[in-house]
């Protein structure tokens, strides 16, 4: 389709990949694929199938929006009007591309239009199950979008692009700019992908969440003035660290200090009316991790370092 080319970005995503590509071909103008250092095949399996391949420079290191930031780098050259950016371990529903145009003539301002994003195996485990109910977010005008999206590439192109140096959270991060630039996000009532996040253990779902408390932690630090993730990042510090520290501190005065720990439980009670007993369950449980990956950030900021990608597969 005239005007639209695609993005796709992936890591040893083998048969995922190979849908990824073939969901796109024949939707869009030009296809590139942008490679983060697989050994599985996936970078001649993208050319074999007709895609613009970008390999990255393996001495820097890898991020989501440094491969992102390539493969918009490479339609440069005859920049189109709309970007499709996909991750690769997504297939775009056929129908997608005609209804995000659709979307961005019934909102002229907006600069990004995303659809809803569904987990292909929810059965599977109460991971996937979890990842699909974050995807369904409300349709209507939108804070973020994330991986998958379809955006006007003059607008990112003016804003500088996803910031490369970012493990995680670079998607709400460009969104935030983009808005303050005079942007608009759209979240569609449209079908859009179906994600395989593969999520079978918990050890995945607490890399995941870890991954998530480190973007709140480095997203505040940025935009602390525009209340980015500002809340999120006191909520999981103090659910996560700060409570327990106060809890064991005060037990040790008084074993009935011990109570305040049903503070927990009694959180899991407050959230099950809208996230259901299992999804309230997670999501105090996954304050810990949370904290855990703000921590993390907190202390590689002090030491004056970066933290490497947080990868979970």
């Amino acid at each position: 389709m005239v005007g639209v080319d695609a993005v796709v970005i992936g890591r040893n995503e083998g048969a995922r990949l190979l849908a990824c590509l073939a969901s796109l071909r024949g939707q869009v103008r030009r296809l590139v694929y942008v490679d983060s250092g697989s050994t599985d095949g996936s970078v001649e399996a993208a050319r074999a199938t007709g895609a613009s391949v970008v390999v990255l420079d393996l001495a820097t290191p890898f991020t989501a929006a440094r491969a992102r930031n390539a493969g918009l780098a490479l339609l440069g050259a005859d920049p189109p009007e709309f970007v499709q950016m996909v991750d690769g371990d997504c297939v775009v529903d056929p129908g997608w591309i005609a209804a995000a145009l659709t979307g961005f003539a019934a909102h002229p301002g907006a600069v990004v239009v995303c659809g809803r994003r569904r987990e292909r195996f929810p059965g599977r485990s109460v991971y996937n199950a979890l990842a699909d109910r974050e995807w369904d977010t409300p349709v209507g005008p939108a804070q973020a979008c994330g991986g998958d999206a379809m955006m006007r590439y003059g607008a990112v192109q003016a804003v500088g692009c996803y910031r490369a140096d970012l493990i995680a959270g670079e998607e709400p991060e460009l969104c935030l700019r983009l808005r303050v630039a005079g942007g608009e996000i759209w979240r569609l009532d449209a079908e859009m992908t179906l994600h395989d996040a593969a999520m079978t253990r918990f050890s995945q779902w607490w890399r995941r969440t870890v991954r998530a408390g480190h973007a709140y932690a480095e997203g505040a630090r940025l935009h602390r003035a525009a209340g980015h993730w500002v809340r999120e990042t006191r909520r999981c510090l103090i659910w996560g660290f700060g409570l327990p520290v106060v809890i064991l501190a005060a037990v040790a005065v008084t074993p009935w200090s011990g109570l305040l720990a049903l503070l927990y439980p009694a959180q899991v009670v407050r959230l099950a009316p809208r996230l259901g007993w299992v999804g309230a369950g997670y999501a105090v449980l996954g304050k810990f991790a949370e904290a855990q990956g703000a921590a993390g950030f907190y202390l590689a900021a002090l030491r004056g370092a970066r933290r490497r990608i947080i990868e979970y597969r």
